[in-house]
């Protein structure tokens, strides 16, 4: 074990002692204090220009915001952002940096070099309903993981029906790379939600993961959880899994904004086998990713020959 593991294996213990869902949940009450007008530009500017963020990208200036909670969940600028062609390919539901990448493995999908985690804890029972149980297995896995200079709202990567949804209590861990490279199951012990789909291409799990400090993950498609589905007061590791299933399913576009982390975390991509893509030459780990961009390469059309007149 190298010295970064050793590290942040120490970190880790810290924060396990630590009530990992209070301390997330006093961050993003600090974050949603209102800032006097006149403070705007030095105090949300300077956060800004601290983590690194683009804000000629956000559709209005730093000052424009009442608080540093409201400018990190800010909405991009019209044409900030391009859905790549053609329409049904996914494209990547955030901006981040990409994570592990690869084929699902029986249950097991990989977290890091030399570590892994079941894709059936993962989606917390979330089932394909007439697919299976186990529709995923022989598919796809994609992490992407979103620092806090990222654009922290999650859009529909492909257009899809929403056909189950659950929230899933658990611990507040980082989740940044050294933590993933340390902690084993890190992404099936954190707080969570999953959202499970069925698109023209197949179906497909998006999980929204919780880390420390960005406990609070709130969605669009479902009105109960508006103000978060996720690190709310008096749920914890022991409370219950929240499950929505939905008949009718919701349609909803490529493109939609589908939820919102507030600070930052990670999402993974789960593609049953009926995608029959590889991955975009570009889409490698530790490369950054932006939301749009093609994560599968389109399908070769095979076309008769010409016979001419």
């Amino acid at each position: 074990m190298n010295r970064v593991s050793l590290h942040w294996r120490a970190i880790l213990g810290l924060i396990r002692r630590l009530p990992q869902g209070l301390i997330s949940r006093i961050t993003g009450r600090l974050a949603g204090i209102p800032v006097p007008a006149p403070l705007r530009t030095p105090v949300i500017g300077g956060f800004a220009k601290l983590a690194g963020i683009r804000v000629d990208e956000a559709e209005a200036p730093p000052e424009s915001y009442p608080s540093v909670g409201a400018f990190f969940v800010r909405r991009l600028r019209a044409g900030a952002r391009v859905w790549d062609e053609p329409e049904g390919l996914p494209g990547s539901p955030v901006d981040g940096v990409v994570g592990a990448i690869g084929t699902i493995d029986g249950d097991s999908a990989l977290q890091a070099k030399g570590m892994r985690y079941s894709v059936m804890k993962l989606l917390a029972g979330l089932d394909g309903g007439d697919r299976g149980e186990f529709w995923w297995e022989g598919g796809r896995f994609l992490t992407i993981y979103l620092s806090p200079r990222h654009y922290h709202r999650i859009h529909v990567p492909v257009g899809a029906e929403v056909t189950g949804a659950v929230s899933v209590p658990g611990g507040l861990l980082p989740v940044n790379d050294a933590a993933v490279r340390s902690e084993d199951g890190l992404f099936v012990t954190n707080e969570r939600l999953v959202v499970q789909m069925e698109a023209e291409g197949g179906p497909l799990a998006l999980v929204a993961v919780g880390a420390f400090n960005v406990g609070r993950i709130s969605t669009t498609f479902e009105p109960a959880w508006a103000d978060g589905a996720t690190n709310r007061g008096g749920r914890g590791p022991g409370a219950g899994v929240e499950r929505r299933d939905y008949s009718p399913p919701i349609a909803l576009e490529r493109g939609e904004e589908l939820a919102a982390f507030h600070l930052g975390s990670t999402v993974v991509l789960i593609f049953g086998p009926e995608w029959e893509r590889t991955f975009a030459p570009n889409v490698l780990p530790g490369e950054e990713i932006r939301m749009g961009q093609a994560l599968m390469e389109p399908r070769l059309e095979v076309r008769e020959p010409s016979t001419g007149c």
